[in-house]
């Protein structure tokens, strides 16, 4: 049977999203149980796996449906009207619900409590500033990249978020997605759901402004160069 072409975006958009998620709480459950205590080996494993877990995503979902997997991005693309805006709202839709099932199979494999709310407090203006230079910083490279050197963008993504893994006192969620699902995680990777609604902000925020430099910097010119 044939499926229209935006499902099978779509599809892309829930399977990567999912990909992405068990591997952020996953690699974290995996790496606190392993790592003796020392939160920054523990980081590092988890630091690793998403990042090199981004880098195959985007290079096997790329060509389908661009491979967002990110709200922030999508909304980065609709503003650009690179996307239609009930399209984007679709992708958002799916892409929070791809997030929450990667999250579920990360429980399942890992024998956690499916269903829980994560505990760890991640709150104050520190984190809030983190999380919108996070997305700042995500977002422009993807602009950047996509403008003059396209057949990169899964290499600069994976390697931007494994550098601002640790150079952000946030460690680098930049995706409401994300967030929504490791609220619902009460891992190494968690994050209280009090705290999320900020960093979702704090990312639509970083959001704005990097569109706005993007503009500024002529990436969405093609006679610029």
């Amino acid at each position: 049977m044939n499926i229209h072409p935006f499902q099978r975006r779509l599809l892309s958009e829930f399977i990567g999203t999912a990909g992405l998620l068990a591997t952020v709480i996953g690699s974290g459950i995996m790496a606190e149980r392993l790592s003796g205590g020392n939160d920054a080996v523990a980081l590092l494993g988890n630091t690793l796996a998403t990042g090199a877990m981004l880098v195959v995503l985007i290079t096997a979902f790329g060509p389908m449906s661009g491979a967002h997997f990110n709200p922030a991005v999508t909304l980065a693309f609709m503003l650009r009207r690179e996307i239609e805006k009930h399209h984007a709202v679709i992708y958002i839709v799916v892409q929070v619900a791809g997030a929450i099932t990667g999250m579920l199979v990360a429980h399942i494999m890992f024998e956690e409590q499916i269903f829980q709310l994560s505990t760890k407090v991640r709150s104050g203006p520190a984190q809030m500033f983190s999380e919108s230079v996070a997305t700042f910083g995500l977002v422009l490279t993807i602009f950047a990249t996509v403008r003059h050197r396209p057949d990169s963008v899964a290499w600069m993504v994976g390697l931007y978020i494994t550098a601002a893994y640790w150079f952000t006192a946030s460690t680098s969620f930049a995706n409401p997605a994300v967030t929504v699902a490791r609220a619902l995680t009460d891992t190494f990777s968690g994050i209280q759901p009090a705290d999320a609604p900020f960093f979702i902000v704090a990312q639509i925020v970083g959001t704005l402004i990097a569109v706005f430099i993007a503009g500024r910097l002529a990436y969405f010119d093609k006679d610029a160069d």
